[in-house]
C-alpha cells in the first residue's frame, strides 16, 4: 500500500457546529492548486469537507508555519495532509504522528515558505504548542512545476488518503470529553 501533502494562505471550508463534548478535530491541507501534485493536501480537504461531522473543522492552509500552529490552536487532533517530495515512488503515502516523534526533515523540504512543516512542527513543540495528537500524511508529489492538476500516481494515492482519513476520523470522534459524560 502507497502513504504521503502542502499550500498558500489560509481558507477555512467549514466552520461545523462546535460540539462542547466531542473531540474537536482539525484537518488541514496544505498545497499550492498552480503546483501541480503540490494541490494534493488542498484537494483532500475539499473532499473531506463533504464527510466531516460537526466536531471537525476543514481548513485550507499555505503550509506557512507561523499560520498553521495559529490555525490548530484549540484543536485536540489535528490531520495535516501535504504533498511531500523525499525522493520517493510518487504517489507513496506515509503517515507521521507528530506528537510523539520528530517528523523527517527530508520529506517536507519542498516548500516555497521561509519555513518548512516539518520545522514549523519542531517549533510549536518546542513552545509547546502541538495539538494533544498532531498526525500528518505526506502523499509523495511528481510533478511541482506550475500547472493545475494532480499526476494520475497522486490522484490515485488521493483516493486511498481519503479512505485512510475517513477511518481516522470514523475512530476518532468520540474523544476523551465524550467518553467522560
Amino acid at each position: 500500500m502507497k502513504f504521503l501533502a502542502q499550500a498558500t494562505g489560509s481558507q477555512e471550508l467549514v466552520n461545523a457546529g462546535q460540539e462542547s463534548m466531542a473531540r474537536q478535530i482539525l484537518i488541514i491541507g496544505l498545497g499550492n492548486d498552480y503546483r501541480g501534485d503540490d494541490a494534493v493536501g488542498r484537494a483532500l480537504a475539499r473532499r473531506l469537507q463533504t464527510v466531516a461531522g460537526g466536531n471537525v473543522r476543514v481548513m485550507e492552509e499555505s503550509g506557512e508555519g507561523a499560520s498553521l500552529i495559529e490555525a490548530w490552536e484549540g484543536a485536540d487532533f489535528v490531520i495535516l495532509i501535504d504533498a511531500v517530495h523525499s525522493g520517493g515512488a510518487p504517489g507513496t503515502i506515509q503517515r507521521f504522528d507528530a506528537a510523539v516523534q520528530p517528523l523527517p526533515g527530508s520529506f517536507f523540504h519542498h516548500s516555497t515558505h521561509a519555513f518548512s512543516v516539518a520545522e514549523a512542527v519542531e517549533l510549536a513543540r518546542a513552545l509547546n504548542r502541538l495539538p494533544q495528537r498532531l498526525i500528518v500524511y505526506g502523499i509523495e508529489g511528481k510533478n511541482f512545476h506550475s500547472r493545475v492538476g494532480l499526476s494520475p500516481e497522486v490522484k490515485e494515492a488521493a483516493e486511498e488518503a481519503f479512505r485512510m482519513v475517513k477511518e481516522e476520523l470514523r475512530t476518532n470522534s468520540r474523544g476523551p470529553r465524550q467518553q467522560n459524560k
